[in-house]
């Protein structure tokens, strides 16, 4: 089957005979799960997005329209079988197709490949040929149709661009003219659009319209919007005035908005795409990190500072688990941005400042090797304070609460992070900080052990993640889910551990495709062994179980549970402080209670320590994701430990 949004919304059997997909609710309610490319949305979400207000039956008609899609897409499905393609999952409903299925994945696939690789252009153009109207042209009136048809032209138009950059790269020209004319009068904001035009005009021999076209930008964007052409803009003219080498076919570009990059993109709008991208998680996060860090490398090459600053400081999405997905990109952008800071100077702007401070606070979380972060921190959002700028403060809280991890039991002081955040995000409308803001409450508050209040963090995560689909918060609130049932396995009359365990897989299942290693690795084993503890059972032996980062503080008790109790002892004496992050209260608890059943006094002590100030925490909460019971249990078998060897 083939699903067509990119125009009206249609649907084809494998053979091409067209399918009837019934009236336009039918076909909106199809069109909403396409959009939402394969994750689940919730019967609320659709029920709002169908309707402007909810009313009685709305669930109802909403389950006759899905049961009517089945028949339609799947009219040989055997009675009370499951459906394959339109399935109910969890609190809503999913749509399971290949992306090769819908045009839109087509196009979003084809352009993707076209900007990491030229060889991609032929299918770039084959997948914008697929385009037969505004996406989604028959569904005009919904708020959700309006927003993702704003969001699919403008990567059609960065495809038109794209594909012109890299055709003119090759040697054409000429042939570009007339479809680059079109382009540039039905978009004359786009500078990129112009600068194409000019070169495929001085391509085709015509250097007297290329510069007539430059000189048509200069005039719109002076007298319209009192703007002057960009950098790259009077650069290419200059370029053809003196007809630089530069222009020519087959040789290193010149680091410039529409054909400078790997990504084919200018470094700023390359950032920006990346940034929008890195909210969708899976495949589309991944890329996200790395076009981020060439579009850093590629202002640098431009030597101009203030770009620079700039690219670097746009990469502003939040950030809630304080250990790097990509540690090495991670340190090259903290590199860059201490070299953008060094340049601009105590003098430099504001808020270019801030912004460097503040990505070198969240790039440089866990790193135990700087101990300059959390003044930075704090000094970026003393300058966004100062400058009374709402998105810039919010970024610089979120790095003082990735830095707010110094020592354990700090749980009440990030708390006060993310109410500030919610506060500030609601006033200012920052959905994506109100959700990190949320996230930090609700850790914050699993930490603490009041669990109701956590639950009504994560529920108000949920409702702002539907409603500006942000699809990762699902995820952790997961594991958040999974994280109570563990706990409330150990009340009477309470789920049973196999149940927890349960919950965990699942949740890990999911987090597994999100796109975030530096979170899922090791997370499973580290939540599994928390659950076995709280229940007094030893350590899972199960040699499968990949411990990740928390191998360390594993092995002892691994060993100790495989009767290796020499080598456990020997395992606990190489045990490394725990890093400074949201599992260090776990991991020096795993110390803690290793000690204590070897009989290791000074090690017990060791722990305690650091285990004092986080006396009233549960440990592993502070994620929100796992919990090992309360620290206070870990805290006195260390005590009694050291009291015994006096």
């Amino acid at each position: 089957m083939r699903i067509d949004v990119l125009g009206t919304v249609q649907a084809r059997r494998d053979d091409g005979s067209p399918i009837d997909l019934g009236g336009p609710r039918h076909r909106e309610v199809l069109a909403r799960l396409v959009a939402a490319e394969g994750r689940m949305v919730p019967t609320d979400t659709l029920i709002e997005d169908l309707w402007s207000q909810a009313r009685t039956g709305s669930l109802g008609a909403l389950r006759t329209f899905v049961a009517a899609l089945r028949r339609a897409i799947e009219p040989e499905r055997p009675p009370r079988t499951p459906p394959r393609v339109l399935i109910t999952q969890g609190p809503g409903y999913a749509l399971r197709l290949p992306r090769g299925a819908t045009d839109v994945g087509r196009f979003q696939d084809a352009l993707a490949k076209a900007r990491h690789c030229h060889d991609g252009v032929v299918g770039l153009g084959e997948a914008l040929a697929l385009w037969r109207g505004p996406a989604y042209a028959d569904l005009p009136e919904a708020a959700w149709a309006q927003r993702e048809r704003a969001r699919l032209q403008e990567l059609r138009l960065q495809g038109v661009e794209l594909r012109a950059g890299i055709l003119l790269d090759s040697g054409e020209g000429a042939a570009l003219v007339a479809d680059l004319g079109t382009h540039v009068a039905e978009h004359p904001w786009r500078e990129p659009a112009w600068g194409l035009l000019a070169r495929a005009l001085y391509r085709d021999g015509r250097q007297a319209d290329a510069l007539a076209a430059l000189r048509r930008a200069r005039t719109m964007l002076v007298e319209q919007l009192a703007l002057d052409p960009s950098p790259d803009l009077q650069r290419l003219e200059t370029d053809i005035l003196t007809r630089s080498a530069t222009l020519e076919p087959n040789r290193a570009p010149v680091p410039r908005p529409w054909s400078g990059t790997g990504a084919r993109l200018g470094p700023r709008t390359t950032v920006d795409l990346a940034r929008t991208l890195a909210l969708v998680g899976g495949d589309a996060l991944v890329s996200s990190r790395r076009d981020r860090l060439a579009a850093v490398q590629a202002a640098e090459q431009t030597g101009d500072v203030a770009l620079t600053a700039r690219v670097i400081g746009a990469y502003d999405v939040p950030a809630i688990w304080s250990r790097a997905d990509d540690p090495r990109q991670s340190r090259a952008v903290v590199a860059a941005a201490g070299r953008a800071l060094t340049a601009l100077g105590p003098g430099g702007p504001t808020d270019l400042r801030a912004r460097l401070l503040a990505t070198v606070a969240v790039e440089s979380r866990g790193d135990a090797t700087r101990d300059t972060t959390l003044r930075d921190a704090h000094k970026a959002e003393a300058l966004a304070r100062g400058l009374n700028d709402p998105p810039l403060l919010a970024f610089a809280l979120n790095g003082v609460f990735l830095q707010s991890f110094a020592r354990p039991g700090l749980a009440s002081q990030r708390d006060t992070i993310g109410a500030e955040l919610v506060s500030l995000s609601t006033r200012h409308g920052l959905p994506t900080f109100a959700i990190l803001g949320r996230l930090v409450r609700l850790q914050s508050a699993s930490a603490l052990g009041d669990l109701e209040t956590a639950a009504a963090h994560a529920a108000a995560a949920d409702d702002l993640a539907a409603a500006h689909e942000s699809p990762l918060v699902t995820v952790l609130t997961a594991w958040f889910g999974a994280r109570v049932t563990a706990a409330r396995s150990t009340e009477p009359g309470g789920p049973s551990p196999a149940a927890a365990a349960a919950a965990y897989r699942a949740a890990d299942d999911a987090l597994a495709t999100a796109g975030m290693p530096g979170l899922h690795h090791g997370l499973l084993p580290l939540a599994l062994l928390g659950l076995r503890l709280l229940h007094n059972r030893p350590a899972p032996t199960d040699s499968q179980l990949d411990w990740g980062p928390y191998l360390p503080w594993a092995t002892p008790l691994v060993l100790l549970a495989q009767g290796r109790v020499e080598d456990a002892r020997a395992a606990l004496a190489a045990t490394p402080e725990p890093p400074r992050d949201h599992l260090q209260e776990a991991l020096w608890c795993l110390t803690a209670h290793a000690a204590a059943r070897l009989d290791e006094p000074e090690i017990a002590a060791r722990a305690a320590v650091p285990l004092r100030d986080a006396r009233a925490e549960h440990a592993g909460a502070a994620s929100g994701m796992l919990t090992l019971g309360p620290v206070e249990r870990y805290l006195t078998e260390a005590e009694a430990c050291v009291a015994a060897d006096r």
